[in-house]
């Protein structure tokens, strides 16, 4: 019976983990979509940077694999990122 209530208890906190970072993903998407919608009436809410690592190419003559990745923050992302994280502390209470 204790092993049963340690999966309940561990597939819970899974999903409580799952549902924040796909919530902080989708604040910082939409806040970046508002921050480029925006951008003409209020231009600081799109500035921003971007990192990153540039594609690199892994031929292996019968496969060939690219790796990259980049990351645009802007301040609207991160605004978008601290409501999600916002929304989802009330929620979850």
């Amino acid at each position: 019976m204790q092993t049963l209530k340690r999966r309940f208890i561990v597939a819970h906190i899974s999903r409580n983990i799952l549902t924040l970072l796909l919530l902080l993903l989708i604040g910082s998407i939409f806040g970046s979509l508002i921050g480029q919608i925006f951008d003409s009436s209020v231009p600081w809410l799109n500035y921003g940077q971007s990192l990153g690592l540039k594609p690199t190419t892994l031929d292996l003559f019968v496969l060939s694999l690219t790796f990259g990745f980049s990351l645009k923050i802007n301040v609207a992302g991160i605004i978008g990122f601290f409501l999600a994280l916002l929304m989802y502390s009330r929620f979850t209470r």
